[in-house]
């Protein structure tokens, strides 16, 4: 999928997670489909997140990161 695409998804979730919200009544089925709306559209975001990562940089920082400390590190014998 392209950016423009999954912009254009995301804000066709939103106006209908809008409009569901402005007609939500308590039944079961309403509330179902506006949880799955919202998971649709937090997936949606994620895709487009993960397009606009640069994998070049993303390496860079794997390389020059900090490697964690764990606590059982530091009582490693020697």
């Amino acid at each position: 999928m392209n950016k423009h695409h999954l912009i254009k998804q995301i804000k066709h979730k939103e106006l209908q997670i809008k409009k569901l919200h402005l007609h939500q009544s308590s039944s079961d089925v309403c509330n179902q489909l506006y949880n799955s709306l919202v998971l649709e559209k937090a997936i949606l975001k994620k895709e487009l997140e993960n397009l606009e990562k640069n994998p070049v940089l993303e390496k860079i920082k794997k390389i020059f990161n900090k490697k964690e400390k764990l606590i059982c590190d530091y009582f490693k014998s020697v």
